[in-house]
């Protein structure tokens, strides 16, 4: 079998844009993409892949899944062998072993692990709203930098009482063993006692990207403590900080609305480019970037504007991440802000339309600006002249893609006086050199992935319609499901999402849905946000984890959209066009009325059954008063909708 690990592994690694393309021409559509169906004849395409999701769907046939569905549908093949094909594909190894007990006791280490995390972040932000330290200390902190406390509720930020060992006596008795504090990091050991990480710090949690918080940041606020002013989780067997981005949760979704993601230094940048209402924001959280970290923002866009202050020192210290971006086929910009200012700063001291027009206005392509920060040092000094142009050569080099390489040579050829020709020779010594050096090591040789030749299986005929049974009540649950999957996190009023909303509703009417599939999204959604250590809303990826295959074709189907209409187009021609989400509030009122309506509408059809059957006088009286009282509560609702009552 293949271990649990691995098939993480490849799931993480994948990109379904890039699965799907190897079979399928593929077009951008906003943040999405669309192209011609492989599972049946069509000329108009149908066919959507939306990489922030993760699936695809056909509006024409019906089909839909994640990747590895995708390579079982269109390789034919069973669960297993698309596993290896997609690890083939993205370099992965597979070591396949009947699991030991050790390997069970590691995945019972993990979900230990995952608890006493969670735990931990609940604990942190309960004593930040309600503990008098936590308050006194910790909140007024976050106040103080400028956060506002629905910013604070959004990062889950908290704070650990400063006391020995107060957050791991509270574990203790809550049941969680000393193992997984240790593996975790949220305890230490001295001369045989326990006691916390991180006491008498603000802290920040860090998720990953299904949103799962997996380890935290946490800053000493006293100047009179000794050690870092910064402490973090250690590694652990869910924690890594080389394969993680902060904010990577929080940020996925409008990196790939913009097709852009903006690179900073530290937790606070983050926090403070979100309240000024730029979203598609990560942090490398002080430590250099990784190839792992590249991979993991590459899912969602291949655009990278990275923001430094104007420390010199640490813009040259961080180059070579730089570089890793340009490896990676990524294309790449900088934005510089002014002495003594950091995103964090400037998104404080002014206002957002302020900030994006500053971070617009002053993006530079990183060639660019790293030949006239090298230009700035060299002077007339030939010797560090020639460094130079070694140098940013030696970037340019590493960009994979042709075309891309020459407009960089044409551009740095103006710069830095130099007459192109030279600069290519120059250029493919270096692939000459990186060639010897690869043959050298036994590298050189290309390697294709994908094996054998691939045999396309024959398109199957489009999917028979389903039958229309779903009409009535059961569209209209169809619709709420559609409001839960997709804009559950939505506010309605002030502090109630439309997932409250929904729960709240169906309880006090005391309803369920039609279908045990349409009830299982349901409980699932209700369950999460009723979690007593950590309520939250799920979202689409969490949602498609119930092992259920009605299910998941269900979510996929409500959580995808054929059609996208173009807002800014609209705008630009003075027509003002009320979005989707603008328009939830009538969508969740419409909704709420037509299913109240569709389960008095049910229950007047069976009250009129019982009444027909009954033959006892005095029960017939009693079911004729509850017809009235159904069809004056009919007649209120319609009147609601707007509806004429015959």
């Amino acid at each position: 079998m293949i271990p649990h690990e691995t098939i993480l592994k490849i799931k993480d690694a994948v990109r379904i844009e890039d699965v799907v393309s190897d079979f399928v021409e593929l077009k951008r559509r906003g943040a999405d993409f669309i192209g011609r169906c492989p599972f049946h004849n069509e000329k108009t395409p149908s066919f959507h892949v939306s990489p922030t999701k993760g699936f695809f769907k056909c509006f024409g046939c019906g089909e839909g899944g994640d990747a590895i569905t995708f390579v079982m549908k269109h390789e034919g093949y069973q669960y297993v062998e698309a596993l290896k094909y997609l690890a083939q594909r993205y370099g992965i190894t597979i070591v396949e072993t009947e699991q030991t007990a050790e390997e069970v006791e590691k995945a019972h280490t993990r979900e230990s692990l995952f608890d006493v995390t969670k735990f931990a972040a609940s604990t942190f932000k309960s004593n930040l709203w309600e503990h008098n330290a936590g308050k006194a200390i910790g909140l007024s902190y976050f106040r103080e930098r400028g956060f506002s406390d629905g910013t604070i509720e959004k990062f889950g930020l908290g704070y650990s009482l400063d006391t020995w060992d107060a957050f791991t006596q509270t574990a203790l008795k809550s049941g969680y063993s000393e193992a997984s504090l240790f593996g975790s990091g949220l305890a230490l050991e001295k001369d045989g006692k326990m006691y916390d990480r991180f006491r008498g710090r603000v802290m920040f949690p860090i998720h990953n990207l299904s949103g799962w918080v997996i380890g935290f940041g946490g800053r000493q606020l006293s100047n009179e403590k000794t050690g870092a002013k910064y402490v973090n989780s250690p590694s652990s067997e869910i924690y890594d900080k080389s394969k993680v981005l902060y904010g990577i949760y929080f940020a996925k979704k409008a990196i790939a609305n913009t097709d852009m993601a903006y690179l900073v230094e530290g937790y606070t940048d983050v926090i403070s480019l979100h309240q000024a209402g730029i979203t598609n924001v990560v942090a490398s959280s002080g430590t250099a970037l990784t190839h792992d970290q590249i991979k993991l923002v590459s899912r969602f866009s291949k655009n990278i504007t990275v923001l430094y202050d104007g420390d010199a020192a640490g813009i040259k210290a961080s180059i070579r991440g730089i570089d890793m971006l340009l490896e990676k086929g990524l294309n790449v910009r900088v934005v510089l802000f002014p002495d003594g200012e950091d995103p964090d700063s400037f998104a404080k001291s002014h206002t957002a339309e302020e900030t994006e027009k500053f971070l617009s206005a002053n993006a530079v392509d990183f060639i660019r600006f790293k030949t006239n920060l090298l230009l700035e040092e060299v002077g007339n000094d030939p010797i560090k002249r020639a460094n130079l142009i070694e140098d940013v050569l030696g970037s340019i080099a590493l960009i994979p893609d042709e075309i891309h390489r020459m407009v960089y040579i044409q551009e740095c050829s103006r710069m830095l006086r130099m007459d192109e020709e030279s600069l290519i020779r120059k250029l493919n010594y270096i692939f000459r050199e990186k060639y010897k050096k690869e043959k050298n090591s036994g590298n050189n040789q290309l390697v294709d992935l994908a094996g054998e030749k691939a045999v396309v299986s024959q398109p199957s005929p489009p999917a028979p319609p389903e039958k229309d049974e779903e009409k009535g009540i059961f569209l209209v649950e169809k619709d709420i499901l559609w409001l839960l999957v997709n804009y559950g996190n939505k506010e309605i009023e002030p502090q109630l999402s439309v997932a409250n909303c929904v729960i709240k509703f169906f309880t006090e009417n005391e309803m369920s849905f039609s279908k045990p599939h349409y009830q299982k999204i349901f409980d699932f959604v209700k369950n999460a946000c009723n979690d007593s250590e950590n309520p939250h809303i799920p979202d689409v990826q969490e949602i498609l984890s119930i092992e259920d295959e009605d299910v998941k074709n269900l979510v996929i189907t409500l959580a995808s959209s054929q059609y996208s209409l173009c807002y800014e187009s609209w705008k630009k021609k003075g027509i003002y066009v009320q979005s989707e989400e603008e328009r939830i509030i009538d969508f969740w009122n419409s909704y709420m009325y037509e299913q109240l309506l569709a389960y008095v509408n049910e229950k007047i059809e069976k009250n009129q059954q019982k009444i027909e059957q009954e033959e006892d006088e005095e029960k017939q009286f009693s079911l004729l008063s509850e017809r009235n009282q159904l069809n004056a509560m009919k007649k209120k609702l319609s009147e609601e909708l707007n509806r004429i009552v015959r």
